[in-house]
């Protein structure tokens, strides 16, 4: 049996409760059952790949991005800008994800970036997926909240000791385009294979018996994952080699909508579902 495990995300700033800057509820102790289970299976494993959100200070998803064109204000976290009769405006969502656009109107910090990032937004908007959301500053390069959570580290590494060497995908340092999923970004830049798909990591995972996968957060980064690894494979039926670790992963809170969303379309197309407990067991 070939068997993959695919870590989306388990840095610093998603998983400490008390220092992480875009922490997400529940990710520590997910990180905790996750360490233990590569502890448990690591002579079961042949991979471990590990995303690692990778961003840096100006970024599109980042307040610093933007101002308000009222005051020159940077928006606030978890703001949703989209798109109004070609003006960019906050927008407020209802229960079901649909954007409310408001008055509230914002521009990029440097007038030369807004043709480029209005234009994003118009494809974002065409991929019907996600909204624009602004988070707060997180994972910068080379920060201690772009690091991987110590306790799954040792993990890791006591996995590696045998032997093998961890997939490390670094993904997020493209400034004009949001990039939660490991396959590709929300809005790939063609000039940037960075942000196109990774065909190298579906290839391989085609090429596998059982796919886990789990980390952080289930609503934004691994549903977009899952998605686009569903997506990219040349059969749609090896969607079945997909287990999701349901108590490895949580989202982030408002959005739970779009993890339990993702959950059902994709155990309706053959993805499995488990915990670290049973999984291999």
């Amino acid at each position: 049996m070939n068997i993959q495990l695919v870590i989306i995300d388990p840095q610093n700033d998603f998983c400490d409760p008390k220092k992480g800057t875009l922490a997400v509820p529940g990710a520590d102790e997910d990180m905790k059952r996750l360490a233990a289970m590569i502890k448990r299976t690591k002579d079961k494993l042949d991979d471990i790949h590990v995303t690692l959100d990778s961003h840096h200070m100006l970024d599109i998803s980042h307040p610093t991005m933007w101002k308000r064109v009222s005051d020159g204000a940077a928006p606030d976290p978890f703001t949703i800008l989209g798109l109004d009769n070609g003006k960019i405006v906050k927008c407020d969502m209802d229960a079901t994800g649909q954007k409310i656009p408001t008055t509230e109107e914002y521009t990029t910090v440097k007038f030369s970036f807004l043709p480029k990032v209005t234009k994003y937004l118009e494809d974002l908007d065409a991929t019907g997926r996600y909204p624009h959301c602004i988070w707060p500053v997180h994972c910068l390069i080379g920060s201690w909240g772009a690091c991987i959570v110590p306790e799954l580290l040792d993990a890791i590494h006591e996995w590696e000791a045998q032997t093998a060497v961890t997939n490390y995908v670094t993904k997020g340092s493209n400034i004009f385009t949001e990039h939660f999923g490991a396959v590709k970004a929300q809005v790939p830049d063609p000039n940037d294979p960075t942000t196109q798909i990774n065909t190298g990591l579906i290839q391989t995972l085609e090429e596998a018996d059982i796919i886990a996968l789990t980390g952080e957060a289930l609503s934004h980064c691994l549903a977009n994952t899952g998605i686009d690894i569903g997506g990219s494979f040349s059969d749609p039926k090896y969607i079945q080699k997909l287990t999701l670790l349901t108590d490895a992963s949580s989202s982030v809170p408002g959005f739970e909508f779009l993890g339990d969303a993702f959950i059902k379309d994709m155990v309706a197309k053959g993805m499995k579902l488990s915990t670290t407990v049973d999984f291999l067991a």
